[in-house]
């Protein structure tokens, strides 16, 4: 009875591919299926659609409850099946290639069925950084196909590597399991060439898929578009996907490439473009009330895949909205210092620098290659993951200045072998340092990695060096890297071809110092991030300081942008009615300015957060002037408010303090200028704006926390008379900036709930509880705790369990005066103040029913 009913329900599937739902289910009645059977279909098909819907992961903004025509492959489909098997003998995981298959899934259920009679449907999925999104587009391209989708379009980069990177993947995974049935008009070695009368082309090769991998380049798509007007009789019934590979480059706010996309789906009626990208900054913020390529019918956030490098993982990030900052990951330790002392000296400091520019082998450039050496030569030992082995040298956009790189690059690798074949013991003993220097900061096992001693590598490293290339790769080397030539020993000097979607294999150490000036470019110039199988222990990055905060910076701009995503799609909103917020910086800009003209500020609110300041200078006077107002504001404090008097635990506590006192601190207290969200005026206009709208945060509670600082003799900080508390202890993050710390963390969760009564609580006190608790007890009422941290706070021993960024003594001239804000989340709409985020313009949209017509029937 089963089996029967699934021929029934595949036989209910394949007339849907030529019509709708219901136009399958009418066409059944008429063969004579009975209502019964009928009915089971039909509950069937809507569970189904259901499941793809509410798919956890991945997250989406979808327009108006999109149709769903699709609900997954099927026994007959031809080209998901192969790539699935491909991809399966080449090593993938079930869970890894079931991900692949909900992910993809969910993106061509979004797409319009390709039997309606015109469409233009836009959309965008944003991946990870070197996370696999060609073999997601892949994926969807096979599925798309299966179910009658015919022309293929890939605008793959502006580069002819990424070009031909592209095609190669796409001709292995794609063409090559069925070559009869699919048509290229394009090879790894040949962009596009029209070929003669299209529509004759076309039609004689009418049940072939026809895939065509393009550069973004003017000359190319001009030639693209005028052979598509040639075929437009073909191309009236002949469903298009267009993949817009690295989305947000070229493609937004150009003056020649952006028309012309857009030219060449207007050519096509009935067309899917998908844009994909890992930093969609400039698509976020393009204006959907214009012919563009905004991505109004649904944005689609794919999952971090399992083992994946990203930005978060090796920068941390900071801590977001409804996060306990002891939750959030700080990196792992494998990230080196360019001293800024070094920079100049590895690039031009200006443009009237770059000709007769030579680099000097700084100490942090030649840590970073002999390191390179010592871990191929351990990747050797243990004969597992990427044959390949590269570093990246990525000092400066200027082709000139990599070149300058070749002659000393070349002449430390021939010395150095001699000196290794020569068995020279200084070279063989600053090589030791060097690895066990860093096995010990990373170990091994850490990452489940099997440990190398430097006696086992040793005897490796003169045919490490030996293989070992020097590879200037930019627009107008010849020599460049290819992978496809047997296992890769290379150190690469580049600039913009190393970057932008283009895989590095086997990338292990990078030394960068590339000046950038928005998210998307510095994000993009990061090849480092991906899969490291093999070698998840080895990756090192030598950088500056400032650029390493940049990158956490935008691993929370990334975290904070999906997030937005994730919520609004719980909250049923559509990409033309919500526009994701994306943090700004004050050194950094989101995107190119072309790209920025429709970002408008976006208003946030504090209700419901935590704050807290962890960045601080270390001079004396800016420290005294905040002992001196947490002074004066604990002194009014306790005559106007209600101390607490009862608190046995280390702790203070004054109850009912007046708005204004704290005010009046918050103005008087110095934050540094890294503290975005702890602004003076954002905090107070922000109080004062909740004041006028509900009379919330009238009354605030105000904690001195006790620590431990001080082992035999207890260190303690007096207040006021009569509220001394013992000094808590905070090291500093590793830097090398002797005037400001960071500490990352100051405030606990037990902090947080420092006024409220949880003694019922059974267990660990999460966020979300602490939030609901003063919802109940104090609604209306904000808690402010104040810390004196130890001057002379050091750092505990690390855990080797739990890695992180190394740290160092606070080594501060006066003890620093840290300070936590705990909003209670409001009854109803929030106030808000403009700050610290930009989105698109989405004013001038205007909202319409959307037109399901198309949807109802299809012609037999």
């Amino acid at each position: 009875m089963t089996d029967k009913f699934d021929q029934q329900y595949a036989a209910f599937l394949d007339l849907v591919d030529t019509g709708t739902p219901e136009t399958a289910i009418k066409r059944m009645e008429l063969f004579g299926a009975e209502d019964e059977l009928l009915q089971r279909i039909a509950e069937r098909h809507e569970r189904e659609t259901i499941r793809i819907r509410e798919r956890e992961e991945p997250r989406s903004v979808i327009l108006d409850n999109r149709y769903t025509w699709y609900t997954g492959p099927r026994p007959r489909d031809k080209y998901w099946p192969a790539l699935e098997e491909l991809l399966r003998k080449s090593g993938w995981s079930e869970k890894s290639l079931d991900d692949l298959d909900g992910a993809s899934t969910k993106v061509v259920s979004l797409l319009s069925h390709p039997q309606v009679p015109n469409f233009s449907t836009k959309g965008l999925v944003v991946g990870y950084v070197q996370s696999g999104k060609t073999t997601n587009f892949t994926a969807v391209a096979a599925k798309a196909a299966d179910r009658g989708y015919k022309l293929f379009i890939v605008l793959a980069g502006i580069h002819n590597g990424l070009r031909r990177q592209t095609q190669l993947r796409l001709v292995d995974q794609l063409v090559k399991p069925n070559p009869s049935r699919w048509l290229q008009l394009t090879d790894p070695d040949k962009d596009f060439t029209p070929p003669a009368n299209a529509a004759a082309y076309l039609a004689k090769n009418n049940k072939q898929h026809v895939l065509c991998v393009i550069k973004k380049n003017p000359r190319v798509l001009e030639k693209f578009s005028a052979w598509l007007e040639t075929a437009s009789e073909y191309l009236v019934d002949c469903p298009a996907l267009i993949i817009d590979d690295e989305a947000d480059q070229a493609t937004v706010a150009t003056d020649k490439i952006n028309p012309l996309i857009i030219d060449i789906l207007d050519r096509l009626p009935k067309s899917a473009y998908v844009g994909y990208t890992a930093t969609p900054f400039a698509n976020l913020l393009i204006d959907p009330s214009v012919k563009d390529l905004y991505p109004e019918h649904f944005i689609v956030n794919l999952p971090k895949p399992q083992g994946h490098f990203g930005t978060e993982v090796l920068f941390g990030r900071d801590v977001v909205d409804g996060e306990d900052p002891e939750d959030v990951f700080d990196g792992y330790d494998m990230i080196r210092q360019v001293p800024t002392s070094d920079v100049d000296l590895v690039r031009p400091s200006s443009r009237a620098d770059v000709d007769g520019f030579h680099p000097a082998m700084t100490n942090s450039l030649l840590a970073a290659i002999r390191y390179f050496w010592l871990s191929t030569a351990a990747r050797r030992v243990r004969q597992t993951g990427n044959p390949h082995s590269t570093m990246l040298v990525h000092t400066s956009v200027n082709t000139s200045v990599h070149n300058s790189f070749e002659q000393p690059l070349r002449k430390l690798r021939d010395e150095s072998e001699a000196s290794l074949r020569r068995g020279d013991p200084e070279l063989l003993a600053e090589l030791r340092d060097v690895w066990e220097r860093e096995t010990a900061r990373v170990p091994a096992e850490l990452f489940g990695e099997q440990k190398v001693s430097f006696e086992e590598l040793a005897p490796l490293l003169p045919g490490v060096l030996h293989d070992c290339r020097i590879i200037m790769d930019n627009s107008g080397s010849k020599d460049r890297l290819d992978y496809e030539k047997g296992p890769v020993v290379a150190i690469a000097v580049g600039g913009n071809t190393l970057s932008r979607g283009l895989t590095l294999e086997g990338l292990t150490v990078s030394f960068f110092v590339r000046s950038v000036s928005a998210y998307d470019t510095l994000l993009q110039m990061g090849r480092w991030f991906g899969f490291r199988n093999g070698y998840a222990d080895l990756p090192r990055i030598w950088m500056t300081d400032e650029l390493r905060d940049w990158f956490r910076h935008i691993a929370t701009v990334e975290s904070e942008m999906r997030r937005d995503i994730d919520v609004y799609m719980i909250e049923d909103k559509t990409p033309m009615t919500f526009a994701v917020r994306l943090r700004t910086h004050p050194s950094l800009r989101v995107t190119a300015a072309a790209k920025m003209t429709n970002a408008v500020p976006s208003a946030s609110a504090y209700g419901g957060q935590r704050v807290q300041t962890r960045y601080f200078r270390t001079d004396h006077e800016w420290l005294t002037t905040n002992q001196d107002a947490a002074r004066t504001l604990v002194g009014n404090a306790v005559l106007e408010g209600r101390p607490d008097t009862g608190r046995t635990d280390g702790n203070r506590l004054i109850r009912d303090v007046p708005h204004n006192l704290v005010t009046d601190f918050l103005r008087e207290y110095r934050f540094h200028e890294k503290s975005q969200e702890c602004d003076s005026k954002l905090l107070t206009d922000y109080i004062a704006r909740r004041i006028a709208k509900s009379g919330a945060l009238r009354g605030w509670n105000v904690a001195l926390i006790g620590g431990s600082a001080g082992r035999g003799t207890p260190k303690m900080f007096s207040f006021a008379d009569g509220f001394t508390v013992r000094m808590v202890t905070r090291s500093a993050l590793d830097g090398d900036d002797p005037t400001f710390v960071d500490i990352k963390t100051l405030m606990s969760r037990r902090d947080a709930a420092i006024d409220l009564d949880v003694s019922s609580v059974k267990g660990e006190l999460a966020e979300d509880l602490i939030k609901a608790l003063r919802l109940e007890q104090s609604p209306d009422t904000a808690l402010l705790t104040l810390y004196a941290i130890d001057k002379d706070s050091k750092p505990k021993e690390p855990n080797p369990e739990k890695p992180g960024v190394p740290r160092r003594p606070l080594n501060a001239a006066d003890d620093v005066i840290g300070i936590g804000l705990v909003f209670p989340a409001p009854s109803s709409l929030d106030s808000t103040v403009e700050w610290q985020y930009v989105a698109t313009n989405l004013a001038k949209v205007r909202i319409e029913e959307e037109d399901l017509s198309a949807l109802e029937m299809v012609d037999d």
